[in-house]
């Protein structure tokens, strides 16, 4: 079964069993219960935002979503190739009551999904999530006569309009960039970034190596932008002797990148180093989730300023992010969000504000990155048997470490003096994901040895 429902969107792989997979009459019925989610819940211009990646079978979804909604009352603005980010911004500015954006992120091209927005171009929660589940899962929807279809309206400026935003941000400085001359080479993973990362580029003055970067869905290399599925890009950024390398995920709003001599910046370290620069600018308070490195933390406590830890999640993250006003968040995964843009992660904000910083710090990328706290990460799995019970696991390992600081929001998480554990519960399989992160590679394998013992003795 790869039909998933979660708090990110419904997402799964293209044809096979209704049901099971997410076929064409899947695309119609959650299409449908989120259009009458929000014809409750929003009152104002009738009006649905899309756009998706570049996938193969983005355009074959775009229409069914389109069809769906006309159907069932709604305009809608088509944003045609774009990116998560760019549509969750034409939501607030086009008024429009939501948004869905048609991509798996950086699941492989044999998935696509939905990702379902609110009026305020933000992930809806996951209480609303579970409405429009419950809604598909009854047929509790309903399409309009004939005189009251919806209209359907292309758009194609928005890409342009995302990269003027960013570009007039106060701390995006391109008369620096500009003079820096910097060479960067782009792997957009042939999706959307690969029309509007060169686009920034040329616009900030940068000369653009492009790797990858034709939007026609044929991922070359496995889209996650983790360091085994980059050494095409690292051995490119050598060759020509660029400045840096600059990695997208199919809907941008994942960003890594390549330091000069080939190395990993480390997805973990996109967002630290971008909340450095923030908060020498604006210090103020930041966010990421729990499965976040502790260098943010860090980095956040040299300004005197106050971090704090959300659920996994974009929606977790912004909702903390509100709640404590914070400047600068996102999540570990090189998910950048900045509230003066926009509550959302966005890669095309994120390299803006980096070549900024890197232009301003005179360093180089591998200079730069040895300015921050060396952490080291973990991110394993345990395949469990469907007859255990895994809130069990989580009770008998707080009672195990009954002395250790503990944290139970979004599974289990155990800090220890050479660093932490968090395990999560997969809401579609029956594993626990396990983060771990220790001051050295050694404390980190050591700590998930012992947790993993634990466990193994436990079930």
């Amino acid at each position: 079964m790869t039909l998933i429902k979660s708090i990110s969107g419904i997402r799964g792989t293209i044809g096979s069993k209704v049901g099971d997979d997410l076929t064409p009459l899947d695309i119609v019925k959650f299409t449908a219960s989120y259009a009458k989610f929000i014809n409750e819940n929003s009152n104002l211009n009738n009006k649905i935002i899309i756009g998706r990646d570049a996938r193969i079978s983005g355009e074959m979804v775009s229409s069914i979503v389109k069809g769906t909604l006309i159907a069932s009352g709604f305009d809608v603005i088509d944003l045609g190739l774009s990116t998560t980010p760019t549509v969750e911004m034409a939501v607030k500015l086009e008024n429009a009551d939501g948004g869905i954006i048609i991509t798996a992120s950086h699941n492989p091209k044999q998935w696509n999904a939905l990702k379902l927005l609110n009026s305020d171009g933000e992930f809806i929660s996951s209480e609303e999530g579970i409405k429009v589940l419950n809604y598909a899962e009854n047929n509790q929807f309903n399409f309009v006569s004939v005189s009251d279809l919806g209209s359907c309206f292309y758009n194609n400026d928005y890409n342009s309009i995302h990269i003027d935003k960013v570009l007039d941000l106060p701390l995006v400085n391109v008369n620096e960039v500009k003079k820096a001359n910097l060479k960067v080479v782009v792997d957009a993973v042939n999706s959307t970034g690969g029309i509007l990362v060169p686009m920034l580029l040329q616009k900030m003055g940068v000369n653009c190596i492009k790797l990858y970067c034709e939007p026609n869905g044929d991922f070359p290399h496995n889209p996650e932008p983790l360091s085994e599925n980059l050494q095409d890009i690292s051995s490119l950024v050598v060759k020509e002797k660029a400045d840096l390398g600059i990695v997208v995920d199919p809907d941008v709003d994942r960003l890594a990148f390549i330091c000069e001599d080939g190395s990993m910046f480390g997805e973990e370290y996109t967002l630290v180093s971008v909340a450095d620069y923030i908060l020498s600018k604006n210090p103020g308070n930041t966010v990421s989730n729990l499965s976040s490195t502790s260098a943010l933390a860090e980095v956040t406590s040299k300004y005197s300023c106050s971090y704090s830890a959300s659920a996994v999640g974009e929606v977790n993250v912004v909702k903390k992010m509100k709640e404590v006003n914070a400047v600068i968040g996102g999540e570990g995964n090189g998910g950048v969000i900045y509230p003066e843009l926009h509550y959302g992660r966005d890669a095309i904000v994120g390299i803006a504000l980096f070549l900024t910083q890197l232009v301003e710090s005179k360093l180089s990328v591998s200079n730069l990155r040895d300015r921050y706290p060396k952490f080291y990460m973990l991110k394993r799995k345990i395949q469990l048997s469907e007859k255990i019970n895994i809130e069990d696991i989580f009770n008998f390992l707080h009672s195990h470490y009954e002395k250790e600081n503990k944290i139970n929001i979004d599974g289990l998480k155990i800090h220890f003096d050479n660093g932490w554990v968090h395990l999560r519960r997969s809401n579609t399989e029956p594993i626990i994901r396990i983060y771990v992160e220790g001051r050295t590679q050694k404390d980190a394998n050591c700590i998930f040895d012992n947790v993993n013992e634990l466990i193994k003795a436990f079930i």
